[in-house]
């Protein structure tokens, strides 16, 4: 400690340093959590019995779940946290009844695979990480109601994340009534007759088997073997989303190939149109609800079939206009008819380029179906400049034509969309074009280009793309679409097709059933077993939770990353006596095998927001009146939900669809009263940091660089200096713990929340840190005296200017807290603290009771702290918010602009309230403006109270 130090802290004892921004925050952090300060009530029965919840609004405001890292928190982190707690503080302030916790979606592959390196039960690690994180978020101050914490991991909670994927299960989606209805309801159907088997025999003659598959082809919840994204690298599928654009896992990086296993899968596909048409109702940015509607991607076109022997092919259109224009067709890799097709030798005419060099269809067909397996969806839809293929050696029948169209495999068309095949009129899709000029395909003019082209695609450079053209060359023995637009011809095509039962208006989705199996240990184990006959049974409720056996090796079977012709090995199916079991599911004991896979880490964050409302209830997923309360519909939330829900944006598309879904589920089977968990969505920004690099690209540690002459070193050497994520690999982490340890929490809390506006990204600089912890100091000393520690308020009344600043700031910041423009605010109560610390002397202790409540939900320590100086017992956290008095907030007078032609030649102080033509007499009879005129005709005055008038001379 310096001598200058040392002289100030004896002259200034009660100076606010952050030794003693420690003391007061950990002080009051105490208090909160003996008080139960933070705890909101439920709602006991019936509301309306119930006064004082009756009086208050509810606000259930929640962040996105966090992932308990063992690297601990970055600065980068608490953002969205400090955000929705300062949100939540104002809300208590202003009378509501607010609902504010946090869990940790704990389970995940980051800590198995810690598992696997160390030995380390993933138990341990991720407890021992959320107990890190538990102290880190404690330390920043964070209003949540810890009795409402949950975590993915613990039984009691993965007994209901257990319990919904079995009413799933135990559901199919009944599409006359557009709703989710219980399997016993179809079961019923069935046994009655009113509803057909597929075979047309009586229940009753169909065997167990028999049975078991004709359900599941209905349920929500299902097991199918279907083309899945295996990862030999992680020994284990994915789902389409956890893979990047260039065919490799989000995590570890490693090849993603085409497989076909058999897993669990969610029938979201079900809720398509139910998924598209609720976003209208929700309050979320228009981007994230456009990146969903491209996701689930809705479009109208037909089904049409292609004869191929004694099999059909068929196909998803949206342009069945173009039908006399399909000249091959080409098939995905994988689709099923592929094998079946394939004749021994390749037919009279094939053309060498269709082969691929091989002497047999089957040889080029297998050859070219072990190529494409590499290959990520993404990378097959890439605008690649040669298009690969090969010939199956089969020919289809165009329906409308008649002609032998030859069939291709190609692997730009995918299984996930569609039907996996497509009619290609390479004249009027680029993509189709290009695959006709390089197997010298040929091509046929359908729809009149407008251009001038002509009608001889051979001499086109591209395919003729148009919704507004006339359709031509499209005539056959029995249907004519010459001269039609495109509108009328798909009309009359689609009527054709239909009334010859070749083909059927229709609507197709991009959106896929869900891929629910992970091949991991650390997750939710499937409540399902298996009976000798490989019969899918559920567990009964009273077997829940099913918990996670203990195992030796946590590792799923890995295998040569490149490696594709390889099947999943699961941790669990290792513990034999685990998986093999004896029960009594109500027909008498029964060998069983238990589901080895497990569900993804996406399960348990599916529904936590409905376990924050009941936590403890080991009866009810959640009791109905506690659900109704918190979440139900009401004005302005027509499908109900979370009032505030804050997370990145990148979960826009997979954590925020499979919630919905299951959501409509739960709704849909009567269990909750909101068919949407999330009414209004707000996605913060990013903290950003700069990342340094050597010369050999590795990243430095940026805390060791110095800037000289506008260049960066590090041990003497230059380094590079990019903008990018804040990480501990990157070395450019800063730690909330760092930052408190430094200026105390409530500066970190101001500067992360004054960087900017909420949903942009921003640079941290540590440098910029303390001008937030000058104004908390500024704060304290015009409050508190730093000799004594006692509050130097006075009773007397404020001066005007003084009014007019407090009710200024009490107005703008109260907006702007209500409106999470929280940088504002802050810029707000910056201005008054100013004003105040300029006008010197004792304040008005009415001053200083609001500038108290204006910054406690942005920096509550201090706040609590200063608010028991000023005499008071009771906590700051639900005093009502200052109100500002109209009178006040309105300026005495405004400045007008007063131009001639165009030029400003004076400024009048004026009352706000002027009227137009009162402000015209004035600017007139103004010297400078008489001047300006020089006695010149007036054409025109243009007049916009209180703030312009412009004149213009004759």
């Amino acid at each position: 400690m310096s001598e200058t130090n040392s002289a100030a802290e004896v002259a200034a004892p009660h100076r606010y340093t952050a030794a003693m921004a420690a003391d007061i925050e950990a002080r009051w952090q105490d208090f909160w959590d003996a008080q139960g300060t933070y705890e909101a009530p439920n709602p006991s029965g019936d509301l309306a019995g119930d006064a004082e919840l009756a009086a208050r609004p509810k606000k259930f405001i929640m962040d996105m779940f966090p992932y308990p890292s063992g690297a601990g928190l970055h600065v980068g982190h608490p953002l969205g946290y400090i955000a929705t707690d300062v949100y939540a503080r104002h809300q208590r302030m202003t009378g509501h009844n607010v609902l504010h916790t946090l869990g940790f979606d704990a389970f995940g592959l980051p800590a198995e695979q810690h598992a696997v390196a160390t030995g380390t039960h993933p138990r341990v690690s991720t407890e021992a990480a959320m107990d890190n994180m538990k102290q880190q978020l404690r330390r920043l101050g964070l209003g949540h109601d810890r009795r409402r914490s949950v975590a993915t991991i613990d039984p009691d909670y993965y007994k209901w994340t257990q319990w919904i994927f079995l009413q799933i299960f135990n559901s199919w989606y009944d599409k006359e009534a557009d709703r989710a209805r219980p399997i016993a309801e179809l079961v019923a159907q069935f046994e009655s007759g009113e509803r057909a088997t597929p075979d047309a025999r009586p229940w009753s003659e169909l065997s167990a088997a028999e049975r078991a598959d004709v359900l599941g082809q209905y349920r929500l919840a299902y097991a199918s073997e279907a083309p899945v994204n295996w990862a030999p690298g992680l020994g284990t599928v994915l789902a389409n989303e956890e893979v990047t654009a260039d065919g490799r896992s989000e995590r570890g990086n490693f090849p993603v190939f085409k497989a076909k296993l058999r897993q669990w899968n969610m029938r979201i596909t079900a809720y398509s149109d139910r998924l598209l048409n609720d976003l209208d109702g929700l309050d979320w940015p228009e981007a994230i609800k456009l990146q969903q509607r491209n996701w689930i991607g809705r479009s109208e076109g037909a089904r049409v079939d292609f004869a191929v022997g004694d099999d059909a092919i068929t196909v998803f259109t949206t342009r069945q206009d173009t039908l006399f224009g399909a000249t091959y067709m080409v098939l995905a890799p994988e689709h099923d008819l592929v094998e079946k097709i394939v004749p021994a030798v390749w037919p009279e005419g094939t053309h060498d380029v269709w082969t691929g060099g091989h002497t047999t269809p089957a040889d080029a067909v297998a050859a070219y179906r072990a190529q494409a397996a590499s290959k990520s969806d993404v990378e097959r839809q890439a605008e690649a400049k040669d298009k690969t293929g090969v010939f199956t050696g089969a020919f289809a029948v165009n329906p409308v034509s008649g002609e032998q169209v030859p069939v291709f495999i190609a692997d730009y068309v995918l299984m996930g969309y569609g039907t996996g095949a497509i009619m290609a009129v390479p004249a009027h899709d680029s993509r189709d074009f290009a695959f006709a000029r390089a197997f010298e395909l040929p091509m046929r003019c359908v729809v009149e280009p407008s251009d001038g082209r002509g009608t001889d695609p051979g001499q086109w450079d591209d395919a003729f793309a148009s919704y507004d053209a006339k359709i031509v060359n499209s005539a056959g023995e029995d249907i004519s679409l010459d001269g039609l637009g495109v509108v009328e011809a798909k009309a009359r095509i689609t009527e054709w097709l239909a009334a010859r039962g070749i083909g059927e208006g229709t609507v197709n989705y991009r959106l896929r059933d869900w891929l629910f199996s992970r091949q991991r240990y650390w997750g939710e184990p499937f409540p399902i077993v298996y009976d000798e006959d490989g019969i899918a049974h559920a567990l009964p409720e009273s077997m829940l939770p099913l918990e996670l056996p203990e195992v030796e090796d946590y590792s799923p079977r890995t295998f040569d990353p490149d490696d594709a012709n390889t099947v999943p090995e699961t941790p669990l199916s290792r513990n034999e006596d685990w998986v093999n079991v004896t029960l009594d599911l109500g027909d008498g004991p029964k060998k069983y095998r238990r589901e080895t896979n497990t569900m993804p880490n996406w399960a348990g964050s599916c529904w936590y927001e409905l376990r924050y409302l009941d936590p403890h209830n080991g009866e009810k997923l959640v009791d109905p009146a506690i659900e109704q309360y918190w979440m139900g519909p009401r004005e302005g939330m027509p499908h109900g939900g979370v009032d505030l829900y804050v997370g990145g944006a990148e979960h826009a598309v997979l954590h925020l669809l499979y919630a919905r879904f299951w959501s409509k589920v739960l709704f849909d089977l009567g269990h909750v009263s909101s068919s949407e968990p999330f009414h209004k969505l707000y996605n913060q920004g990013m903290i950003q940091a700069f990342v340094y690099r050597d010369a050999r690209g590795i990243a430095v540690p940026a805390a060791e660089v110095e800037e000289r002459d506008g260049a960066f070193w590090y041990q003497g050497e230059k380094v590079s200096r990019v903008l990018g994520k804040m990480g501990k690999s990157l070395k450019n982490a800063v730690t909330p713990d760092e930052i408190s340890a430094e200026y105390g929490a409530d500066t970190l809390r101001l500067y992360e929340m004054a960087m900017g506006p909420l949903d942009v990204s921003r640079p941290w600089d540590t440098r910029a840190v303390v001008g937030q912890y000058r104004l908390l100091q500024r704060l304290w000393r015009n409050i508190v005296d730093e000799a004594t520690g006692e509050a130097t308020v006075v009773d007397t009344e404020p001066d005007e200017d003084t009014l007019r600043a407090l009710h200024k700031a009490i107005d703008g910041a109260g907006q702007d807290m209500a409106g999470m423009r929280f940088n504002t605010a802050i810029a707000k109560v910056t201005e008054l603290n100013n004003h105040l610390t300029k006008a010197g002397g004792p304040l008005s202790r009415s001053v200083a009771e609001r500038l108290v409540l204006l910054i406690a939900p942005l920096a509550p320590h201090i706040a609590e702290e200063l608010w028991r100086k000023l005499g008071h017992t009771d906590s700051v956290v639900y005093q009502d918010f200052p109100v500002a008095d109209p009178a006040y907030v309105v300026d005495e007078t405004v400045t007008c602009v007063v131009q001639v032609k165009g030029k400003v030649r004076a400024r009048l102080e004026i009352s706000p309230s002027i009227g137009d033509e009162e402000l015209e007499k004035l600017a007139l009879a103004d010297p400078a403006v008489v001047a300006a005129l020089g006695g010149a005709q007036i054409r025109k005055v243009i007049v916009r109270a209180p703030k312009l008038v412009n004149i213009v001379p004759a």
